[in-house]
């Protein structure tokens, strides 16, 4: 379309288009890096432009005029999101902060709880139907156009074209500005690679293939998503799309084929990041743009089966609760969409949400994982919505779990160097028993070496991974739901009670090298409970005795058999050669195992009806992946 031949009175220049403003108007502004910056600087800079309220989400050009002489007198700035660009300005107490969740904000300006006299958008140039398109913003922008009463758009082509709702005609825009200039850039900043890296290993191992998954903002959750480059068939339905998205779409590890709603799209608001994105999202049919009411409605989201919500936060404390939008007093982000993807994936089924966070902050002076929220810190995110935390130092799950549970979980991924003093403020706080041993201080990574998993005969899975302190309330389970004969068959007695003191003890002696314990756990439902824990503690210099349990309705089908072997590999790579072992006589199941497993081990039976087992791992039949890789 031509607009100089269809609508030549709307036409006008930047400097022309904010005339129209008049001094005291509420002003929306479109969002992020579909701001429209010509509007903006013009406005600025006209000084007969007087009293004026603007509402923004995600707000950049002003940055630049913050610190002029007379911009406060003139702009009161009431910003839904503060981004990394007005934090400087938020701090100084020069803007004005509106918490809200995002979903909330268009049906505000639709119902008139917040009025909009003028609305500056930015559009890409009509077609021949004289359809413009908001691009790289819809988000609220669209709400912010439908309900404002004067309606001014500045027209470039380098605003992609997009598919969705992101379509006006130019008989809903009252004036027209045509001028092109480059959109802004929303760039990828990586704070510390190595932590990135280490959270995405994590958030690698909780993604499944075919999962639907939302990206929040920020840089760690943009960083941690490149990570996830080896899945297959994952599906998007995110607030906002980053750089980070770019290379899965371009591998077509996103195809979105398996999403149970709205298949084949990538479902989105707003997009936010380099000229190479926009130009890839330009007239894409993948690309589904919708405002914020629909993308961030816990409904809508919901309806996406196996949905993972990832996003960030400024700390943690030991129950759960997280802050987003605050440092203390000072504001520094905002809700934003957060609470809206967690409850939406907490509703789809097989859902849940990840919380990514560093476990310090200030060049590791100070833990993000603390016994209580900072002061002023507001709690963004309930202790009763979280599922998942993850940091450099592995995965925390927390969903429907008490609060001691939520403390050792949430301690054994804290930094080493601050485990022990979040035991000590939660003891003080009567979180935990008194007596309760802190974490290791060890750096466990290595211990994701040591994740197995065994298929069943029925086709159900066992896990097999290290014990960890939080296991503690779901070993003494285990325990107390075996029989009578399976717990005099491991303790040469009938032990009835399994107290915390004794396991705490246990575990506390695992280094998970000299001493090993290692749990099989099978989905129950949404939890997972452990059905088989097996053992080896030092015996000698190149001995170490081995014990394992497994549940009575799952015997005969090889899980001792392959928790034998796991512990083996363990064992070896200590510098172990032989297991050693004392089981009864009568426990003739237990005896073949380890015959089996060792043909030439060597039977020592004692007068009081035990028999002592030696088995070197040298006797033991080589497995066809042992004899690749040569373990």
């Amino acid at each position: 379309m031509n607009l100089e031949e269809y609508c030549p009175e709307k036409l006008l220049t930047a400097g022309q288009g904010v005339k129209k403003i008049e001094n005291g108007s509420r002003v929306f502004i479109g969002t992020g890096c579909g701001e429209p910056q010509a509007l903006i600087r013009a406005m600025v800079e006209d000084r007969s432009i007087q009293d004026i309220v603007v509402y923004q989400m995600l707000s950049s050009t002003f940055a630049k005029y913050m610190n002029h002489e007379d911009f406060l007198y003139r702009f009161s700035l009431k910003l839904f999101f503060i981004s990394p660009d007005m934090r400087q300005a938020a701090f100084e107490g020069k803007i004005d902060y509106i918490p809200i969740y995002l979903s909330q904000i268009p049906g505000i300006f639709a119902s008139q709880e917040i009025g909009l006299d003028v609305a500056l958008v930015q559009v890409s140039p009509p077609d021949r139907f004289g359809f413009c398109s908001l691009g790289i913003s819809v988000d609220i922008t669209l709400s912010g156009m439908q309900n404002a009463e004067l309606v001014i758009a500045q027209v470039n082509h380098d605003m992609p074209r997009t598919w969705g709702d992101s379509l006006v005609h130019v008989d809903e825009i009252d004036y027209l500005v045509i001028q092109d200039e480059p959109l802004v850039e929303a760039l990828p900043r990586i704070k510390n690679t190595k932590v990135a890296q280490r959270i995405g290993h994590y958030v690698n191992q909780l993604v499944d293939d075919g999962a639907t998954i939302q990206v929040g903002f920020g840089h760690l959750p943009d960083a941690v998503v490149s990570y996830l480059d080896g899945k297959k068939d994952l599906g998007i339905h995110t607030q906002v799309i980053t750089d980070g998205l770019l290379p899965l779409f371009k591998k077509k590890v996103v195809t979105n084929r398996n999403k149970s709603y709205l298949p084949g799209r990538v479902v989105a608001s707003l997009c936010m990041g380099s000229k190479q994105l926009y130009d890839y999202v330009d007239n894409n049919p993948m690309f589904y743009f919708r405002s914020s009411e629909f993308v961030n409605d816990p409904n809508v989201i919901a309806r996406n089966d196996n949905f993972i919500s990832i996003s960030s936060a400024l700390e943690v404390d030991l129950t759960g609760q997280i802050c987003t939008d605050s440092k203390g007093y000072l504001f520094y982000s905002g809700i934003g969409d957060q609470v809206d993807f967690i409850r939406g994936s907490c509703m789809s089924k097989g859902g849940f949400s990840i919380i990514v966070i560093p476990s310090t902050a200030q060049n590791d002076a100070v833990s993000r994982i603390v016994p209580h929220l900072s002061e002023g810190a507001g709690v963004a995110t309930t202790r009763g919505d979280i599922d998942i935390v993850v940091t450099e130092y592995g995965i925390a799950e927390l969903r429907r779990k008490s609060i001691y549970q939520r403390v050792m979980e949430l301690a054994q991924i804290a930094h080493p160097k601050f485990r022990k003093q979040l035991i000590d403020e939660a003891k003080k706080r009567r979180y935990i028993f008194p007596d309760q041993l802190p974490p290791t201080t060890q750096d466990l990574l290595f211990l994701d070496n040591y994740h197995y998993s065994m298929e069943l005969p029925m086709g159900k899975h066992v896990d097999f991974r290290p014990v960890m302190p939080s296991d503690e309330f779901e070993s003494r389970q285990f325990f107390y739901s075996l029989q009578e004969t399976t717990i005099y068959y491991r303790f040469f007695n009938k032990r009835k009670v399994f107290s915390r003191e004794m396991l705490q003890r246990q575990w506390a002696d695992v280094d998970y090298m000299r001493n090993m314990t290692i749990i099989g756990v099978m989905q129950k439902g949404k939890r997972k409970q452990i059905v088989a824990i097996g053992s080896y503690a030092e015996a000698g210099e190149t001995h170490a005795e081995v014990a394992f349990l497994v549940k009575e309705e799952l015997h005969g089908m090889g899980i001792g058999t392959y928790l034998l072997e796991v512990l083996e590999g363990i064992a070896k790579k200590n510098r172990y050669t032989t297991f050693v072992a004392t089981v009864l006589a009568e426990n003739r199941k237990m005896v073949r195992v380890f015959q089996n497993r060792y043909p030439n081990s060597k039977l020592v039976r004692s007068g009081a009806g035990e028999i002592e087992i030696e088995m070197a791992f040298d006797q033991a039949p080589v497995k066809k992946e042992e004899e690749k890789t040569g373990d």
